[in-house]
């Protein structure tokens, strides 16, 4: 059962017999985030159909698995680095491809690397400079590889 929906709506019902102008309100917020929520989530949900209608298990172990190796972390970096939207609306799409094969540490790189963004490299070298932009941007890939690293082997012993 779902249990977070219906004590929300318990909640608003609460409210809106208390103060119905605030609950009113607070549900017109609720609308606004929802509407903002619903493009990046039916985005994902495209990209998770055309997943399960096209690409086989053993494709995604390919590309991610335990045996993926440098392709699966270069993979991982560039999906990662070129992703966009909020990072919540990645995890139904993350969780799929982990239970069709994708490895703990490759999942990992990618959302670390969702820290490094192409289009506002150009406003960070403006405030900051090339040499500390680009420092930062191989830190950041380098310490991504590190952490799907010792993810995979923490996670190897659970």
């Amino acid at each position: 059962m779902a249990l977070f929906p219906v004590l929300v709506l318990a909640t608003y019902g609460i409210i809106f017999a208390i103060l119905p102008d605030k609950a009113l309100l607070a549900l017109g917020s609720s609308g606004t985030v929802f509407l903002k929520l619903l493009q990046p989530l039916a985005c994902v949900f495209i990209v998770m159909l055309v997943l399960n209608l096209f690409v086989k298990p053993a494709q995604i172990a390919r590309f991610l698995g335990k045996g993926a190796g440098v392709k699966g972390i270069i993979f991982s970096v560039v999906a990662g680095i070129i992703s966009m939207g909020p990072v919540y609306a990645w995890y139904p799409l993350l969780k799929e491809v982990r239970e069709k094969g994708a490895g703990d540490g490759p999942i990992a790189i990618f959302l670390y690397n969702r820290a490094v963004k192409p289009f506002l490299l150009p406003v960070m070298i403006a405030y900051f400079g090339w040499a500390y932009v680009g420092i930062l941007t191989i830190l950041t890939v380098s310490g991504s590889i590190a952490i799907g690293y010792c993810l995979t082997v923490l996670m190897r012993n659970n």
